[in-house]
């Protein structure tokens, strides 16, 4: 079995298999260079050979034990009908959803059509990923893309998604039920398409009070998980509930998934304590340090490893790799990790 899916498979591996969350993508020169030919970032994720090449990148630069399907989580509400579009500078925006009314603008009619692209790269990664090299596949949790979709694009708070919640939480739950549907339809077909593992990305879900977390963030993620597993027997899934603080140990003990990927806040050893005796972890190193490079990279590197290294454990980050990130400061960390530096 390969080294990621046995740590997911509750193993401890020495060294631990490692991926990085945003490792294809504008720290590398090779992804710059492709970028520029491609127009526009959607056509990037949307046109399979370079998508896939664009995943291959950090997996021929670093030899990591994971290759991540290079796409974007807002791929969903534009299948869903949603008008999307990317600004230079500023990121993702859409066309926001105001009130329940709204939801009549969306549509499943051809949701699995518009995503062709993204099956068809995997299909195309499995025969193009390294044999040992776990593929990965993921998507959005669906309050993380409900609060983009009605937002209209990133915020420093969600004030809009919440007030709709709980003003409305009958029309809010109209919003999130059809995301669960058709997210857990989504990580099927791209397990049917190649994919190993997936990874439910909950970016904003420490955002809410903890019955909020529970409402619209754990229990909608749970049931997807509960989904893929019934379509997909023996398909672990990574669960990341971003700035979810102590309820880390709730998403332990009921989300379903078999590993938890942890957000640079959470201590090491309350996660050792608290977390690993129920489910495999991953992360959580910061990506500011990761960045930073130098000796301070690889005293953190080493204690994270020594905190969770004695248990099933993935390498990663607790966030995404920052685009300013030198490339040379993940040949570095990776020596690190491997035993292969000066201590």
């Amino acid at each position: 079995m390969k080294p990621l899916l046995r740590a997911l498979a509750g193993e401890t591996l020495d060294p631990p298999p490692v991926w990085m969350m945003r490792q294809a993508g504008r720290y590398l020169p090779e992804y710059r260079e492709l970028r520029s030919q491609a127009g526009s970032f959607l056509d990037l994720c949307k046109t399979p050979e370079m998508a896939e090449e664009v995943t291959l990148q950090p997996i021929r630069r670093y030899g990591l034990d994971g290759a991540i399907l290079f796409s974007d989580i807002l791929v969903v509400p534009q299948a869903l009908g949603q008008k999307l579009w990317f600004e230079e500078g500023l990121g993702p925006r859409l066309e926001p959803l105001d009130e329940t009314a709204d939801l009549s603008r969306l549509s499943t009619s051809a949701f699995h059509e518009r995503l062709q692209p993204v099956y068809e790269t995997l299909k195309r990664l499995s025969q193009s990923v390294p044999q040992e090299v776990t593929r990965l596949g993921f998507a959005g949790a669906p309050w993380t893309v409900a609060s983009y979709m009605i937002e209209g694009g990133s915020s420093r708070d969600f004030f809009k998604s919440r007030l709709w919640a709980y003003r409305d939480p009958a029309g809010f739950e109209k919003l999130i039920d059809l995301l669960v549907d058709v997210t857990s339809e989504y990580l099927i077909q791209q397990v049917l398409a190649g994919a190993e593992t997936v990874q439910l990305f909950d970016s904003w879900a420490g955002i809410w009070t903890d019955e909020g977390f529970r409402r619209w963030s754990l229990a909608p993620s749970r049931r997807i998980i509960e989904k893929i597993h019934e379509a997909c027997p023996g398909v672990p899934v990574i669960f990341f509930p971003r700035g979810a603080g102590v309820l880390y140990q709730e998403c332990a003990m009921e989300s379903g998934a078999q590993a938890l990927s942890l957000d640079s806040s959470v201590p090491l050893e309350w996660a050792r304590d608290n977390l690993q005796p129920h489910v495999a972890l991953q992360g959580n190193l910061d990506p500011a340090c990761l960045m930073a490079g130098g000796t301070v990279l690889d005293e953190a590197t080493r204690r994270l490893v020594s905190v969770l290294g004695k248990g099933p454990f993935i390498f990663n980050l607790g966030h995404g790799i920052d685009k300013a990130t030198p490339p040379e400061n993940v040949n570095r960390m990776l020596e690190v990790l491997r035993g292969k530096s000066a201590q």
